[in-house]
């Protein structure tokens, strides 16, 4: 199959030129004579040098994607940007992009040196995620229309340079998705059976450093005080950002793709555990020194202090994974 490529970057020139000057048409070649010349069967075989042609062919339809890119989607990157910043549960949007933009440069080598083979089949997933992201736009749904930006990125890598080097990139792009703020009818899904986990371990451990604690719902009930276990107290803060920080760990430090998966299910017990533990804090130290204390300083300390501890825990799992993967595979002995 012969790719689209010349054909598309020769109607962005067209139209470039037609938009600066209205007589260009007049002095060009004709469509009509331009697309026979492209569906000639040997046109890029009589070219003295056709690996050059295709790069400057992929080099400047990426420039106009790009383009078409920051036009179509302009809106989205701001409203993803404000919502990093003013939202607390995705403020690891930030590290995410930097994380995958670090990836794709370090591993640069690699893809580059990839033989580019156009797909036209990436044609057809830039078409849908152009269609997702009116569809979006109609529907006035965040979620479809950021969704659509990494599948238009996927897209436009298979059809600029083929599914080698679509292959090569799939975790950077793949990475993004972790950007995405979750649709509000998932995230409330997993709020409301996180809030209820979270009181029911505060109210076990504090029982259990004999504090008496009771619980009605998502309130402990303590003998000073009586603490709310609100939606910013889930967990769910912290169990996307642990996920995104496992699986950045599992890419970089393990080779083994078993492993990477098990880091990566592993951190969410871990983040639910560490946020049950972070509330049993909070009641020990409301109820030596008031409820109030948990706020401001002491309560971003916790916060920090507790992620730290689930992503240490994330640590000491793989460190035992590789100890069990050697004591089951010794070294040979030899005499």
């Amino acid at each position: 199959m012969r790719s689209v490529l010349p054909l598309v970057n020769y109607l962005v020139w067209v139209s470039a030129r037609v938009f600066v000057d209205p007589l260009a048409d007049e002095r060009a070649v004709s469509t009509r004579d331009v697309a026979k010349e492209f569906l000639t069967p040997n046109d890029i075989a009589r070219e003295s040098n056709p690996s050059a042609e295709i790069a400057t062919h992929t080099w400047f339809a990426l420039l106009s994607l790009s383009i078409l890119v920051l036009v179509m989607y302009g809106s989205v990157l701001r409203s993803l940007a404000r919502q990093w910043w003013t939202d607390p549960n995705y403020g690891h949007g930030f590290f995410v992009l930097v994380f995958a933009g670090y990836v794709l440069w370090s591993e640069r080598s690699r893809w580059l040196t990839t033989p580019f083979r156009p797909s036209n089949f990436g044609f057809a997933i830039l078409v849908f995620a152009i269609g997702l992201r009116v569809l979006g736009m109609l529907a006035g749904e965040l979620f479809i229309g950021r969704l659509s930006l990494v599948i238009l990125i996927t897209g436009m890598v298979l059809f600029l340079a083929g599914r080698p080097t679509l292959r090569s990139m799939a975790f950077p792009i793949g990475y993004l998705l972790f950007m995405i703020p979750l649709p509000g009818i998932v995230y409330f899904q997993l709020t409301f059976p996180l809030q209820l986990w979270a009181s029911r371990m505060a109210a076990s451990g504090l029982v259990a450093l004999g504090i008496h604690t009771v619980r009605e719902g998502n309130l402990l009930m303590l003998p000073n005080c009586t603490l709310n276990v609100v939606e910013a107290c889930s967990g769910i803060r912290s169990l996307l950002s642990l996920l995104a920080a496992a699986v950045a760990y599992g890419y970089l430090a393990e080779p083994r793709i078993w492993k990477r998966l098990a880091l990566a299910v592993v951190s969410i017990p871990i983040a639910i555990a560490s946020n049950g533990l972070r509330l049993v804090a909070t009641g020990v130290l409301s109820y030596f020194y008031g409820p109030g204390v948990d706020s401001g300083a002491v309560h971003l300390a916790l916060g920090l202090g507790f992620f730290t501890l689930a992503f240490l825990s994330i640590l000491l799992v793989h460190r035992l994974l590789g100890l069990r993967s050697t004591g089951q595979n010794p070294a040979p002995v030899t005499s």
